[in-house]
This record gives structure tokens, sequence and C-alpha cells, in this order.
């Protein structure tokens, strides 16, 4: 059986070792033209590696040509003396060129895009305060490393939280820590298999077909109607697993009602292969009314994997997001990833313990949310002392930290955003987030997403006349 050393092998990945080992002896001939590699099951038993891990490996060294396989067979050595042919000899080395200057971002005193935390929003003293505790009284714990699924008093924070703002009853064990949402996915994807078909809303967060493209798996996006994702598309469509913004869609603003709910836990519940995959990740902020009750409270079967991040009540630069497995995926997830470490700093994640546990977090949410809703009334009085309201119509201002705003006008989406970015504005068409633009659906066109966490009241007040002065003209 082959075998490599994974001693002394410092801070370098398990997978990019093996690959490495591997490639060195396709390279040097100690692996033969046409010789068969170990199977990946028998391959990880033997080195006490995981199989993903083997996986991965082969699968890099097939894309670069040291390997193929074939199907039901196995994995063997690709003869490279064609192009291993005149290696040895040295060659000068052409200078390497000197990267041209990015270009200079575009400069705008009103960014209806960017969705960030202002400065003056950020709690930095109860913040400082925390993490200078947490230096004092657990210096053991800050330099040890963390359980691969996070600190245990920040799961049980979170739980907690969970509890008591959406009366959702689970237990610290099944929350996992990760930093950002885009790296749970592929957590997740590794969790529930690659040969699945995944689906997302369509329009929606464009990363999400991002993640599924970097792991090769096959996702389709799925239309939506006024009450949220299409079921019977799902199943049209032969999807698996689902990602969903019931809370508050990113970016139409639909809230899914109760009755849509039922039916995608229904259509979760026909199949054991099935999960749907809950991003609420700004239902903190929702400005009227209680907070709707999750798909996660209203599962029975197991069938909802919730997940969240504090990346919106935060600040972007806080990478921590959580999921919540259901028990039975549970020593799945522990049996196949727990040789990933835990992705977020422990310094953070006591600290963000002690900020949940101590109330700050939920104070902060509600100055948060009060400052939010401030926000959002002025910038709607402006639309209309502005002149702006007799050509725009704004929708869907309720649910969380963005709305929409219908211009009528027969200029084109991305005419109109030129103009106003020509005069230091920004905006962002809807049609911008359908993964294809001419799905966009009847009555919808002229529609812009309007993120307004981070334009000030005066920015606002100057760039909201400019819009209705461009439709005018």
């Amino acid at each position: 059986m082959l075998t490599y050393s994974f001693e002394n092998i410092g801070t370098q990945s398990l997978f990019t070792h093996l690959y490495e080992c591997i490639r060195n002896d396709v390279i040097s001939g100690n692996l033969a033209p046409g010789t068969r590699l170990p199977s990946k099951r028998m391959f990880a038993k033997n080195l006490g590696i995981s199989t993903i891990t083997v996986e991965n490996a082969y699968a890099q060294l097939i894309a670069e040509g040291y390997l193929y396989s074939i199907p039901k067979k196995g994995y063997y050595v690709q003869d490279i003396s064609s192009f291993a042919a005149g290696q040895g000899q040295e060659e000068a080395l052409a200078p390497v060129p000197k990267a041209a200057p990015e270009p200079e971002a575009p400069k705008y005193f009103a960014d209806f895009v960017t969705n960030q935390v202002r400065p003056e929003n950020f709690p930095f003293s109860t913040w400082s305060h925390l993490m200078r505790e947490a230096l004092v009284s657990r210096r053991e714990q800050l330099l040890a490393n963390p359980p691969f699924e996070g600190v245990p008093e920040l799961r049980a924070a979170i739980a907690s939280h969970l509890h008591a703002f959406h009366g959702i009853s689970v237990s610290p064990e099944q929350v996992v820590i990760g930093a950002g949402t885009e790296y749970l996915y592929g957590l997740l994807i590794q969790l529930l298999g690659r040969e699945r078909k995944y689906a997302m809303e369509d329009p929606g967060y464009r990363k999400i077909a991002q993640v599924y493209d970097s792991f090769g798996v096959r996702y389709a996006p799925v239309s939506m109607d006024a009450n949220g994702i299409r079921t019977e598309e799902l199943r049209d469509r032969g999807i698996d697993v689902v990602h969903i913004t019931p809370s508050h869609h990113f970016p139409t603003g639909i809230t899914m009602p109760v009755s849509r709910r039922y039916e995608l836990l229904e259509w979760a519940r026909q199949s054991r292969d099935r999960y749907i995959i809950e991003d609420d990740y700004d239902s903190e902020f929702r400005l009227r009314g209680k907070p709707i009750p999750t798909l996660l409270s209203m599962d029975r079967k197991g069938k909802v994997i919730y997940m969240n991040t504090f990346t919106k009540t935060l600040a972007s630069t806080i990478r921590i997001a959580y999921m919540v497995l259901p028990e039975h995926l549970l020593a799945a997830f522990r049996e196949h990833l727990s040789f990933y470490s835990c992705s977020v700093s422990s310094f953070e994640q006591y600290t963000l313990a002690a900020f949940i546990e101590s109330g700050g977090f939920e104070r902060h949410i509600n100055r948060m949310r009060s400052d939010y809703r401030k926000k959002r009334d002025a910038l709607l009085s402006l639309i209309r002392e502005s002149g702006l309201s007799r050509y725009a119509t704004v929708s869907e201002q309720d649910a969380g930290l963005h709305f929409l705003l219908k211009f009528n006008t027969k200029l084109s989406d991305q005419t109109l955003a030129d103009r106003a970015a020509a005069r230091g504005i920004r905006l962002s068409p809807l049609r911008n987030y359908y993964y294809d633009s001419s799905r966009v659906p009847e009555g919808l066109e002229h529609t812009f997403v309007i993120n307004y966490t981070s334009v000030d009241e005066a920015a606002a007040a100057k760039a909201l006349p400019i819009l209705a002065q461009i439709i005018r003209e």
C-alpha cells in the first residue's frame, strides 16, 4: 500500500501535503504511468486521514493532468512524459511584467448599494471592555485550540438567544460556528454530498451560486411568486437541497407566509434526501410587528438547517456566522468533518459570548432597530419632499434593511444607474440579482434595491432631488 508520513508537516494542510507527495512521485517516476492508486477509502484508512482529503487531492491531480480515473475501476497515473520533457533544463525566466494599476474606485456621496454599519453605531466601548476581560480571565482558553464546532460558551449563548428571540429550542451541541456563511455553505456541501442537486431563490444572493460553482455541484435558480420560492418548481426540477431567505427575502423583501412555509416543509418531508437551508440573515431588524416564526421552529422532521450571521447585527468585518444542524446530522458532521479547525478566533468568540450573555447584544439590537427605523422613515419622508415620489413607488419597506424603489421611466435600468453614478449616486437595479436578467417579471422593470443603512440624511437629501431630475430629463 502506498504510504506517506504526515508528521512534521507544520502549518501545511493535509490535502496539500498529500497532493504534493503524489505529484512529486509522478514527476520523479516513482509512480510509473498506468500505476493504479489505492481506493479513496482504503488510502484514507491506511494514512489515518479522511476520505474527503484523499478525494480532494485526487481531484486536484486529475485536474492538473497527473492522474486519470476510470469509472468503477479506480485512479491511475497519467503518462506525463510528453509535457515533462525538457523540464530538467533551466531556462532564463522572462521578467515578470508589472501589474497594471487597478482603476480607482468611483467615489459616491450617496451609496444605496453598500450595507455596512457606520462607526458611530458599533459598540466599541462595550466590545473593548469585554475583550479586555477575556484577555485577563481566559488566558488558558484563549491559547488552546477551540473545538471544531466553536467554543462551548458561544454556542450556549447563541442557543439561549435563539430561544429568547425566536422561541427556538435547540441544544448548544447543534450550533456550529464558522467564519461567515460562505464557509458554512462549503461545510454543508461536504456534509450533505456533492451528488445532490441544490437550488436557490431567483432573484437571490449571487454568492450562493459562486460557492456551488467552486465545489462543482449541480444547482438551479428557482423562480419566485408573491409568496416566495415556488414549491412545485422544486419538485419539477428534482431539487434535493434548497437555500431560502423566508423572513426577509433578499432582494425583493418578500416575507414568506405560513402557508408556503408548510408547503416547503411538506416538500422536504417527502424524501429523506431533501433539506431546507433557512438563511435568517437580518430577521432581527424587522421594523414592524413581531418576528416571523422560523421554519426551524415549525420543523418536526429534522429537515431544516438554520443559518444566521453577526455581520448585519454587529459589523461585516466580524466574520462570525453559525448554523444549527438537525440532531441526526450531528453524528455525520463529527465523523466526516471534525478534522477542520474552527475558523473563528477564540478571542472574538469569547468576547461575543460575553456580549450576548450580559444582555449587551439585545440592547444593541434594540438600539439599532430604533436607529434604522428612524433612518428609514427619514428617507421615505425625503422621497416625498424631494418630488421623487411623483416618479417612483416604494414597496417592501417594513421587513429589513432595504426596500424597493420602482421608477416610472422609459430609461433602461443600466442607463438610469449610469446617469446616477455620473452624479455621485450608486444604485443597483433588481434585475442584477436575477441569474437570467431576461426573467424579470412584468411589473418589476425599473425597480431598484435601496439599502439605506450606510447613507446619512444629508447625503440622501442631496441625492433624491438629483434622481428626480434624472427621471424628468
